[in-house]
């Protein structure tokens, strides 16, 4: 990439980043862009300007898309924007009661409200960690035996 394309591309991901769009794509000829953010959500009135989507998408080389377009991705992004479950705590990540032991939940698996998703050891103490959305698992983001922060994202879940 040259000096002034990589700029272009900086630029494009702060945009993204400082709108809260999750995911992007673009495609021209052989060169592919895809960026996706992890946790981001779009915030509500961010005043996203779709013509100026449309302008760093083509600056980017990506075929000309009409801000009515780029209106209704976003729209689109936001209706599947999935709710994040979150450590409430520090502590190791562990996704079933015990070694061996089947997971509480899986991927695609429906979910209540109060349902055990996971369990965070801290301290030598087990806590269950519960759901606070009915849906559906869509992403178990966190990893088995591995250590994980406050406010850390777990499980994404497309609520019902």
């Amino acid at each position: 990439m040259e000096g002034n394309e990589l700029e272009k591309l900086r630029e494009l991901v702060e945009f993204l980043k400082a709108s809260g769009i999750a995911e992007f794509a673009s495609e021209k000829g052989d060169v592919k862009l895809s960026l996706k953010f992890a946790a981001a959500t779009i915030a509500p009135g961010a005043g996203l300007d779709m013509a100026q989507v449309a302008q760093l998408m083509a600056a980017q080389g990506a075929a000309a898309v009409p801000a009515a377009a780029a209106a209704e991705s976003v729209a689109e992004v936001a209706e599947v924007k999935p709710h994040i479950v979150k450590s409430p705590i520090v502590g190791t990540f562990y996704e079933s009661p015990s070694p061996g032991s089947p997971p509480f939940v899986k991927v695609g698996d429906v979910v209540e409200i109060g349902q055990v998703l996971c369990i965070v050891e801290a301290m030598k103490l087990m806590n269950e960690i519960e759901s606070d959305a009915a849906g559906e698992i869509v992403e178990r983001i966190a990893a088995g035996g591995q250590p994980v922060e406050y406010g850390q994202a777990l499980f994404a879940i497309k609520v019902k």
